[in-house]
């Protein structure tokens, strides 16, 4: 395990809005689904009955077949499916074209099968984005998302989340510059928040610029969280502003949402194992 947070675990806010969830989730295996991971991490899940959901890919393995979906994730996270909000993973992509991803999702995943899409909840603004197709300044998907954010200039808070981390302390990974054309477009328009997976273990970083020099006062905060299901991996030696590690125990991220800020929680499967939480403001916008 890695460094953990010393705050405490915080409790539910009737006044916040929440969402929640994780990445490379339902890796059933030799077991079956009920006695996979992914059922535990479902059932933090299911504790909070009124929470969106969303997932940050490799959702089903090893291929994102539509069997893969219908016989492990389906059991497990399957049952949040009018809630969710998916990203797809490279694991999704082994199928061709992410068809099994694609239609089992169907609309949820966004139109035209091209897997990035935006949606409000409350007074914050989401984009879901795809880190397995062109993303470099200039590609449709950033055009899309410069298009997407300038039609919520007025919003105050922001969100995005996809399945590769720009940073990561992972030592199966680690740092991913494939979306950090993103990143920046993001940080332009004053994201607060980046979720990403594919490592798998839970890792917090102070705010950020894409470069990686510190900015608190309007970098984004990265959590990645690929604690979902699938066999964790350990740290290498930890990324600049790397504030958390957790790499023993799997779970899930619930963010509590209001109108100008957020606190997060790190709910891990096993009660007893190390957790992270937190609060924080949401930038003046540019």
């Amino acid at each position: 395990m890695g460094s953990s947070a010393c705050s405490s675990r915080p409790t539910i806010d009737p006044s916040a809005t929440y969402i929640i969830g994780a990445g490379d989730i339902a890796y059933c295996g030799v077991k079956v689904a009920t006695e996979a991971p992914a059922a535990s991490t479902a059932a933090l899940v299911a504790a909070n009955p009124s929470a969106a959901v969303f997932t940050l890919g490799d959702n089903a393995y090893d291929s994102g077949t539509i069997d893969e979906y219908q016989n492990c994730y389906g059991p497990t996270w399957g049952q949040f499916v009018d809630r969710t909000f998916p990203t797809p993973g490279n694991h999704e992509y082994v199928t061709p074209g992410a068809d099994g991803y694609f239609s089992y999702f169907g609309d949820r995943a966004g139109p035209s099968r091209r897997g990035y899409y935006s949606y409000d909840i409350g007074t914050w603004h989401f984009v879901s984005l795809n880190s397995n197709v062109d993303a470099v300044q200039g590609s449709e998907q950033e055009t899309w998302l410069r298009a997407d954010l300038t039609a919520h200039r007025g919003q105050r808070c922001i969100l995005a989340y996809w399945h590769h981390p720009v940073f990561s302390s992972s030592s199966v990974h680690g740092n991913n510059p494939w979306m950090a054309d993103i990143w920046r477009t993001l940080s332009e328009f004053g994201t607060d928040v980046i979720l990403t997976g594919h490592d798998h273990g839970y890792e917090r970083f102070a705010p950020q610029r894409a470069d990686a020099t510190p900015d608190p006062d309007h970098g984004i905060r990265e959590f990645v969280v690929g604690t979902g299901g699938a066999n964790l991996y350990s740290f290498a030696s930890p990324q600049p502003n790397s504030e958390v590690r957790i790499d023993t125990t799997f779970g899930v991220i619930r963010f509590g949402l209001k109108d100008g800020q957020y606190d997060w929680f790190f709910v891990p499967v096993d009660a007893t194992a190390a957790f992270d939480s937190g609060q924080a403001l949401c930038h003046p916008k540019p």
